[in-house]
């Protein structure tokens, strides 16, 4: 196969938490802010298939380019992401991401389930925690 007519699918669904988990993100910060997350990645050739969360941190999958850095695109989206909530002064104290973030590589025969689950955040989190979610994906064995 050559490379005008390879097709890759590299899904990846992240979590990066707001910092200290502080609840910053209400519904109607979130609601925005999610949506100028995916105007922001389609501007920078990042295709975010979904951007959910809660308010205290948020979830995003998305399908990455063999040419693309997990590293630069989280860089991109959470940088743009804090400098715009600064700016537009959505919230009384300054917006600042945790410095690290959650990344789990998703089978593309597993990513309705994945985007469904993202749909889902607020109903989830009514009975569980975030630190229960991520126990969980800490628990994943190879």
């Amino acid at each position: 196969m050559n490379s005008q007519t390879s097709k890759v699918y590299l899904f990846i669904h992240v979590i990066t938490c707001v910092k200290n988990k502080e609840p910053l993100l209400t519904k109607p910060v979130r609601t925005v802010l999610f949506a100028h997350i995916k105007k922001h990645a389609t501007e920078n050739g990042i295709n975010v298939l979904s951007v959910n969360g809660t308010d205290d941190h948020m979830h995003a999958v998305m399908q990455m380019m063999p040419t693309q850095n997990l590293a630069q695109i989280m860089k991109s989206i959470r940088t743009d992401s804090a400098n715009w909530i600064n700016e537009g002064n959505f919230i009384k104290s300054q917006f600042e991401w945790e410095e690290g973030f959650a990344a789990l590589s998703v089978s593309p025969s597993g990513i309705k389930q994945v985007l469904e689950y993202l749909d889902k955040q607020e109903e989830h989190h009514k009975t569980k925690t975030l630190d229960s979610e991520l126990e969980v994906f800490q628990k994943i064995q190879i």
